[in-house]
């Protein structure tokens, strides 16, 4: 890409630690010729003036009772681009449309959030990740938004819920591995909070287990509508979620939101190519109809190859998504992970989240990351399972045998890993996703550099650690 402006801070703060950001910002602006303003904030200390020739941004506010100008466009005309989150691989830069986004935003937050004016409406996420866009299209349906900077568990995960008693919230958006993380702390916001506003409660980024469902509804609310849903920065939308009209099930999402053809596909008895939707089955998620705001294209992508491969090339006809889905009978669904990061032993194909839910509830275990290995020879191959522990725990000889254990128990046999690392930390996306193909292709020899762009990563240095490991494999 090619910016003209460049909208920079002098840092942030990370807990209670200040984290300057002047030698990066110098370096981004010494790699971009083609900028000629940089717009500057600061953030860690007042009176920090910025690179040469910045403009400060209380030096550029204009007049807020002017009267706003607006131009019109055409429907597809670029609105912005937002980066993909990177767990497949180098981010996509993806451009979206002015109309796509506001007809998109507008209806989903307006007919399937139900939010209006009378509401006060937050989602936790950084600017690196789509939520944050989908929080700030709450000002189009006239709900007052609320925006956290900062990191969502400092100084405890209470930070968040004392957030939604504070502002009054109606509805309070995050991520499943959040709820996840208040789950195994044991926390009860809703016994210690005053939290009967939230009528509300919106869960992404991950699938959020049927014990996710229930804690939020013993230990938050037994009132508010909690709703999963499931799409991505591919659309800056949601495929699937809840309504007001639809009932809630346990470790499920709701419904297809209204209009968007969302289907299982699976390969028939026929023969490979031959595809066709499915029910009660796990199958491949994929849009059979347009929906507004699929992307105008990727940047710099003239001839539409890229975001044709990227989307249509595997399955035709229809947008295949990269996700295993199953649509109940009842017309619910239930999605288990990338369709890339399947872990296939012996031909019974093992979604990755089964093993994360079961992992990830031992006291021991902070995160963990799973990838198969196949074996060219067609052996059952290697299933390799990361770790990171806890606070206060160290590796033990124990830890393989127990969590052996409960994956054979809970799960199956074939769930029990061939290899188990404990490792410093797992990498994630700034937006908290896990990067099963990335790691994949770094075990298979491929450096992090060409798999993954380390801006991407919350923690770069955690891919390090792994790259490490796998050297050492030889």
């Amino acid at each position: 890409m090619e910016p003209r402006v460049l909208l920079v801070v002098d840092g942030y703060r990370y807990g209670d630690k200040p984290v300057s950001r002047e030698a990066e910002v110098a370096e981004v602006l010494a790699a971009l010729p083609t900028v000629t303003g940089v717009i500057h904030l600061p953030y860690l200390d007042a009176a920090s003036t910025g690179p040469a020739g910045a403009v400060l941004w209380a030096d550029l506010h204009p007049d807020l009772r002017e009267v706003v100008a607006f131009e019109p466009v055409p429907f597809d005309h670029p609105l912005y681009v937002l980066f993909s989150s990177g767990t497949t691989g180098l981010p996509k830069a993806i451009v979206h449309g002015h109309g796509g986004i506001t007809l998109g935003h507008a209806t989903a937050l307006a007919l399937f959030t139900d939010l209006g004016p009378q509401d006060r409406f937050s989602w936790f996420s950084t600017t690196g990740w789509m939520m944050w866009n989908y929080l700030v299209s709450g000002l189009m349906v006239g709900s007052t938004i609320v925006l956290f900077d900062g990191n969502p568990a400092h100084p405890t995960l209470m930070a968040q819920w004392e957030l939604a008693a504070e502002t009054g919230l109606t509805y309070y958006g995050t991520s499943a591995p959040f709820l996840m993380a208040c789950r195994k702390e044991g926390l009860t916001p809703g016994e210690s909070l005053d939290l009967s506003r939230l009528r509300g409660i919106g869960s992404t980024g991950a699938p959020l287990p049927a014990e996710g469902f229930r804690w939020v509804h013993s230990a938050v609310s037994s009132t508010a509508q909690l709703g999963s849903m499931s799409g991505g920065t591919d659309v800056c939308n949601a495929f699937v979620g809840a309504t007001p009209l639809t009932p809630v099930w346990e470790g499920e999402i709701s419904a297809r939101l209204p209009g968007i053809g969302v289907e299982a596909y699976a390969e028939s008895a026929l023969g490979a190519g031959d595809w066709a939707p499915v029910v009660g089955e796990v199958g491949e998620l994929v849009v059979t109809r347009p929906m507004p705001s699929m992307p105008v294209g990727f940047w710099g992508d003239e001839d539409g190859s890229r975001y044709h491969a990227a989307y249509f090339e595997e399955i035709p006809d229809v947008w295949r998504h990269g996700d295993w889905v199953t649509v109940t009978p009842r017309g619910s669904l239930v999605i288990t992970g990338r369709s890339d990061a399947t872990l296939n032993r012996g031909g019974v194909r093992l979604g990755t989240s089964e093993f994360y839910r079961v992992v990830e509830e031992l006291p021991e275990v902070r995160d963990s990351l799973v990838v198969h290995l196949e074996d060219p020879a067609g052996g059952a191959g290697e299933l390799v399972l990361f770790v990171s522990l806890a606070p206060g725990v160290s590796a033990s000889d124990d830890l393989p045998r127990t969590i052996a254990g409960v994956l054979r128990s809970r799960l199956s046999p074939r769930h029990v890993p061939d290899t188990l690392q404990v490792v410093r930390a797992l990498p994630r996306t700034l937006s908290g996703k896990k990067l099963e193909v990335p790691v994949k292709k770094i075990l298979r020899g491929a450096t992090p550099e060409d798999v993954v762009a380390a801006g991407a990563l919350d923690d770069p240095s955690a891919l390090a650690d792994i790259a490490a490991y796998a050297a050492s494999r030889g």
